[in-house]
């Protein structure tokens, strides 16, 4: 799910929520809503968080493996 890898790899960097959403230009709760799955972003969206946790699309998009 994008939703628990927006988390992780967030949480890997050390960044908030509120760092991200400022990166997007969205509020922190839509950026929330991301993180919690009640919201997929759309691919815009998608390349700027690709482009900000320096990962491809294809990184962004696969459940870290364990």
């Amino acid at each position: 799910m994008i939703s628990l890898r927006l988390q992780q790899l967030r949480e890997q960097q050390h960044k908030r929520q509120v760092d991200v959403a400022a990166h997007l230009g969205c509020s922190v709760k839509t950026y929330s809503r991301y993180e919690s799955g009640q919201t997929v972003p759309r691919l815009k969206a998608l390349i700027a968080l690709a482009d900000y946790y320096q990962v491809s699309l294809g990184d962004l998009c696969e459940q870290e493996k364990q």
